[in-house]
């Protein structure tokens, strides 16, 4: 899952990317207004972690844009400023959540999950295709009520395959949401995992369509 921090201060950002992506997360870091509006594939964040008090203007103003946009992803403000207005503003102004800082990386992690619980509405987490099923939060996946065990790349791309299942995923799709933009990126790479996940969970379930990508079975 990709995670969008929107966080001047260089060192805190740094610190919360290697912690989220401990965590299993592919991060992505803007360090301003400006550089977080013109990010290219906003929507397809999991989740957006949105300073207010950015360089070259407000953080409010950035969520007010992207909700008169019709953005539907989840927005978590992470602020300095704790008073009751500022809350108040910032979850009217359509935040889903309002962390002040400083803050626990632990209780952080868990309203990230709520906020995916709630996204997901209030069916169970679990993701299912046949046989196969995937609890994006537990992390963790079965195949026939047997336990799949996956390297952290592979849950990854099967949960990709899960959310689009039956759409006809490009390399550069399975890329994007394997790994951050300035992660160092081997097209070889999807294949390799691809055949791997194949092995686990059944060769039929992953078609191959050349010159375009690759299709997950519903």
């Amino acid at each position: 899952m990709r995670l969008l921090i929107v966080e001047d201060d260089p060192e805190l950002g740094r610190r919360l990317s290697e912690r989220l992506r401990a965590a299993d997360f592919a991060v992505e870091l803007a360090t301003c207004r400006s550089e977080a509006e013109d990010w290219p594939d906003v929507g397809r964040m999991a989740a957006v972690i949105l300073d207010l008090g950015l360089p070259d203007g407000s953080g409010l103003d950035l969520l007010r844009h992207w909700r008169d946009q019709r953005l539907e992803t989840p927005i978590l403000i992470l602020t300095a400023r704790g008073s009751w207005q500022d809350k108040v503003e910032g979850l009217n102004a359509g935040a889903d959540d309002f962390v002040v800082k400083p803050v626990r990386f632990e209780e952080l992690l868990a309203r990230l999950n709520a906020l995916f619980r709630r996204q997901q509405g209030t069916r169970a987490s679990t993701i299912a295709a046949g046989d196969l099923a995937l609890d994006p939060l537990g992390r963790t996946a079965t195949l026939a009520g047997s336990p799949l065990m996956l390297s952290k790349q592979e849950f990854r791309l099967l949960h990709l395959f899960l959310r689009r299942a039956g759409q006809v995923l490009s390399q550069t799709d399975i890329l994007d949401d394997l790994y951050a933009l300035d992660d160092e990126r081997e097209p070889n790479t999807v294949e390799v995992l691809i055949g791997r996940l194949r092995r686990k969970i059944g060769r039929e379930r992953i078609t191959t369509l050349r010159g375009l990508g690759y299709r997950f079975a519903k």
